[in-house]
């Protein structure tokens, strides 16, 4: 006769025993609750800009009108606050709106887990900065290397096209290994540079090259664009890291490199700032001052215009 099998018996947990069949259903939910902003800090060193510009203004009338669609995202801290991982946006727009608490989905992680969350659900966004990108890419992938992945990606040469091991990060925001290496040098140049990158002044390859230059002389070439108003090509910029590296770069060999002719470039009038401000009007918006200039040379030209006409008389 065949041994009938036996059925395994299990046995429920404590917490199945005492809690209802909702109370478990719930439980594997997110749990989404109305945080105090009081309560809720910055992620640390968070690489992404918050600007109180066009598109926050229309998030926080949203906010009014709609509230928190999407929650925010958190972590609880030992302290008993909170971390914001995604959401810095939606907490400015919050304090703006007068809210006095944000709706948030509150998650376990780790430091490294978080910082990792962090960096993907902020590249969501439609608009991120060069220097946005670059701090964002070294957070993600030092977190990676804690979390014991390998990556090749801060020690490749620049350029190179070897497929690598590690090619999560780069499947992930759609910029190529090397892009991504570019990207984390801008972290090495000073800010006042890493400032022109952002506002499109210097480009990604000419920065780059610039980050290899030690500080104090990146110091000496902001000097020079700053008051020459003029930014260096990309020859330029390798021409000025090479002789860096050979301890010949001095303020009056980058003068010389800036202020050679570039092709295609447009002729430029420059106004020393301190002879002109005390002509604007006070309360003159920074953006309004080249209108300003413009029809205040109009009105003047208009002015000799008149006074030739009258002596012909």
């Amino acid at each position: 006769m065949a041994k009938e099998k036996r059925e395994e018996i299990r046995f429920p947990s404590l917490d199945e025993l005492f809690s209802s069949q909702e109370e478990r259903d719930d439980a594997k939910l997110k749990r989404i609750y109305e945080i105090p902003l009081t309560e809720i800090d910055p992620f640390p060193d968070h690489p992404y800009k918050v600007r109180d510009d066009e598109d926050m203004m229309n998030l926080v009338e949203s906010v009014r009108v709609n509230g928190i669609i999407t929650p925010a995202t958190v972590r609880k801290k030992e302290d008993g606050r909170y971390e914001l991982l995604s959401g810095h946006r939606r907490k400015r727009a919050c304090e703006l709106a007068g809210l006095p608490t944000l709706r948030c989905d509150v998650v376990e992680m780790d430091r490294d887990e978080a910082t990792v969350f962090m960096v993907e659900s902020n590249f969501q966004r439609t608009t991120i900065l060069p220097s946005e990108k670059a701090f964002a890419y070294k957070m993600r992938l030092e977190a990676m290397n804690r979390q014991g992945k390998r990556t090749d990606l801060t020690s490749s040469p620049l350029g190179t096209k070897l497929e690598r091991s590690n090619i999560e990060l780069s499947n992930q925001v759609g910029d190529s290994k090397s892009q991504i290496h570019r990207y984390i040098r801008l972290t090495e140049l000073i800010p006042e540079i890493l400032e022109l990158v952002d506002e499109g002044k210097i480009a990604l390859r000419p920065a780059v090259e610039l980050s290899y230059i030690q500080k104090d002389i990146q110091e000496d070439i902001f000097n020079c664009i700053d008051m020459e108003q003029c930014t260096p090509t990309h020859s330029q910029a390798i021409r000025m890291r090479k002789m860096a590296a050979e301890s010949k770069l001095t303020p009056e060999s980058i003068e010389a490199i800036m202020l050679e002719e570039k092709p295609n470039q447009k002729e430029r009038i420059v106004f020393r700032g301190d002879r002109i401000a005390k002509l604007f009007p006070r309360d003159l918006p920074l953006s309004k001052r080249e209108d300003f200039v413009a029809a205040a040379m109009e009105h003047y030209n208009r002015f000799l215009q008149r006074k030739a006409r009258d002596q012909e008389r």
